[in-house]
């Protein structure tokens, strides 16, 4: 898609995200990193229709063998569109030579996250005003083991149906203005056992994928 906005509002967020100063391992640095605005340069150079038509002229006038005009540009993924639910896949692989290495370290993620400074300022589905696009979690996915075998457990959290957000499921309709996690108790699955467990132990999980349900 291509956008015609004003190249100073084209790459505003719903909130700023220069104060963020995520800490690295964590959630928060991840998202920036993949959210972060690139410059494409010479060989990553933007094809631009306009400035081929201008050098060109119209297209009906462009014959085959017409020289293409690239462009240096700026580049950035911003989330256009709040998820009712925000699933979050930590890519847990590097390349080691030829090989491929599980990273085994731990992510810091957070019981609440703050979806906005990685939002686009004209988030389709975010009340004029808003700078929190607030998210609770829900379940966590750990593996164990290493890219040639290993065993998944879930962390899931057992709690009270959510009106507010099958409204925004089925309906599109607007959460409820909620910031704090939704209560409930977290259990440990693990084949077809299952324990209840502290959220402190979930927080301390290796997670592989994040389930976050919208709250604001």
């Amino acid at each position: 898609e291509v956008s015609r906005d004003d190249p100073e509002t084209a790459f505003c967020t719903l909130a700023n995200r220069e104060e963020l100063n995520p800490e690295e391992d964590s959630i928060h640095h991840c998202l920036y990193q993949f959210t972060r605005n690139e410059t494409l340069t010479e060989t990553n150079k933007l094809l631009c229709d306009v400035c081929t038509q201008r050098h060109c002229g119209p297209k009906n006038n462009i014959k085959s063998e017409k020289k293409y005009v690239y462009t240096n540009a700026k580049k950035q993924m911003l989330v256009s569109l709040a998820p009712p639910i925000l699933t979050l896949h930590l890519k847990r692989f590097q390349h080691a030579g030829f090989n491929l290495q599980k990273v085994n370290r731990h992510i810091k993620f957070p019981e609440v996250i703050d979806l906005a400074p990685f939002c686009t300022a004209k988030c389709k589905n975010v009340a004029e005003g808003n700078t929190k696009v607030l998210y609770s979690l829900y379940g966590v996915v750990e593996h164990s083991g290493t890219m040639r075998s290993g065993h998944y457990t879930a962390y899931v959290k057992m709690r009270a149906m959510n009106n507010h957000l099958s409204d925004l499921v089925l309906r599109g309709q607007s959460p409820a203005l909620e910031t704090e996690p939704v209560k409930g108790q977290w259990f440990h699955i693990s084949d077809h056992h299952v324990q209840p467990v502290s959220v402190s132990k979930v927080l301390n999980s290796q997670a592989y994928l994040l389930f976050y349900e919208r709250l604001l």
